[in-house]
């Protein structure tokens, strides 16, 4: 009898699994092209809006749009021309280490919190957001102007919730968003795309006391789904010269919310063991 209930149990959570793939099956990820560049004062959210629609893929409820961070902080201006920043002392002595410009790492340094690591021409911060990340997120790659860099934009957050109401004014869809960001990892090569601001979804999905497919409960997994949801992005937004800089993500089943936000996604300092 207990063999039975077992190979119940097991094939109840294969079936639960199932299930839930085969909801998850026909999740979409769609590039919006015919962007313009943007520029400080664009509202985003008519520009992702017009252009969604004019490629045949208007936005639908339950739509997640990722944004990347770098044509957010143009709109809002979030932008530095590095020949009009004076460097400090400190900032010539420490670009003399990292070989890099003067202009730059004062720059950087004004917008980090304290520096993590210096070495190998690498400069790695906390940013004032508490994001642990090179260069404190400043961003050259896709910035009109040869001395032009893109800072992280102030509350990624709000500006997050601000695209989300503008978008459901004017379609009446209900949808979230992230802005989204390049990271490197400790231990890991290679970059890839995480969510540094977000609205409308929680950023972590808890998976606690869930069953995998032999019936073992879950005691700590919680799946942090908006930066797989960024990353998964990323495989259609354009970093180089394909100049797309938002997608729509259209299928999946994101828990809502209405006030989450990314700095849910950042680790306590205390808990960390690679600081």
């Amino acid at each position: 009898m207990e063999t039975i209930e077992t190979f119940r149990t097991v094939l109840g959570a294969i079936f639960s699994k199932l299930l839930e793939a085969l909801q998850m099956g026909n999740v979409q990820i769609i590039e919006v092209k015919g962007l313009p560049i943007i520029k400080k004062g664009d509202n985003l959210a008519k520009l992702i809006s017009s252009a969604a629609e004019r490629q045949g893929t208007s936005i639908e409820d339950g739509d997640l749009i990722v944004i990347t961070h770098v044509v957010i902080s143009r709109a809002e201006d979030a932008v530095v021309n590095l020949d009009e920043v004076t460097p400090s002392e400190f900032a010539k002595n420490v670009a003399k280490q990292v070989e890099k410009d003067p202009a730059l790492v004062e720059t950087i340094f004004r917008e980090s919190k304290s520096i993590v690591r210096m070495g190998d021409k690498h400069l790695i911060c906390e940013t004032r957001h508490g994001l642990i990340c090179a260069n404190a997120g400043i961003d050259k790659s896709n910035v009109p102007g040869e001395r032009t860099v893109a800072l992280l934009p102030r509350n990624p957050d709000r500006s997050a919730r601000i695209i989300r109401r503008k978008i459901r004014k004017l379609t009446g869809r209900d949808v979230a968003v992230i802005i989204s960001d390049t990271h490197g990892r400790p231990l890991r090569e290679g970059e890839i795309n995480i969510a540094i601001g977000v609205a409308g979804l929680e950023p972590i999905r808890p998976r606690i006391g869930e069953t995998d497919l032999f019936g073992y409960t879950l005691k700590v997994k919680r799946t942090a789904i908006a930066d797989e949801l960024a990353s998964a992005a990323e495989l259609v937004i354009g970093q180089t010269n394909e100049g797309i800089p938002v997608a729509i993500i259209r299928g999946y089943n994101y828990p809502k919310a209405e006030k989450a936000k990314a700095k849910e996604l950042i680790r306590k300092r205390e808990k960390d063991l690679f600081i």
